[in-house]
């Protein structure tokens, strides 16, 4: 991890990662695919690169979702409707706090994120929708 006040090389950073071509909720060999770049307030920013399909999360606080190469989609339960959105390299999406989210990435993606901590994650449908409204 990179200390603070130092330049961040995205390029580098990602040249580091092992992509990881079959992801799903499951998987539990990926952990070359992502990175921590650096600490930021409480959490950290993140890198992945992987194809495939995510399990639900949601944090704490806004997290900022970041497309630097490829395609992906976001599912997102906002109370209780499940809604998609498809971002493409060069957008971004705040997926607001306590928001429980997912990905769905057919091809290769890279993807960057400042996200806070903790993470809570679940392989299923989330039940209960307690987000809060923004």
């Amino acid at each position: 991890m990179t200390r603070k006040g130092k330049p961040l090389s995205l390029q580098k950073a990602f040249s580091e990662l092992k992509v990881a071509p079959h992801r799903t909720p499951e998987s539990k060999d990926i952990q070359e695919a992502f990175c921590q770049l650096a600490e930021y307030r409480d959490g950290g920013i993140f890198l992945a690169h992987y194809a495939g399909n995510s399990e639900w999360e949601k944090h704490p606080d806004d997290e900022i979702v970041i497309v630097i190469e490829g395609q992906t989609s976001i599912f997102m339960l906002q109370n209780p409707v499940e809604e998609t959105h498809s971002l493409s390299e060069g957008e971004l999406i705040v997926v607001p706090k306590q928001t429980w989210h997912r990905f769905e990435s057919p091809d290769v993606v890279k993807i960057m994120t400042v996200t806070p901590q903790p993470t809570e994650h679940s392989l299923c449908f989330p039940e209960k929708y307690d987000n809060v409204a923004v």
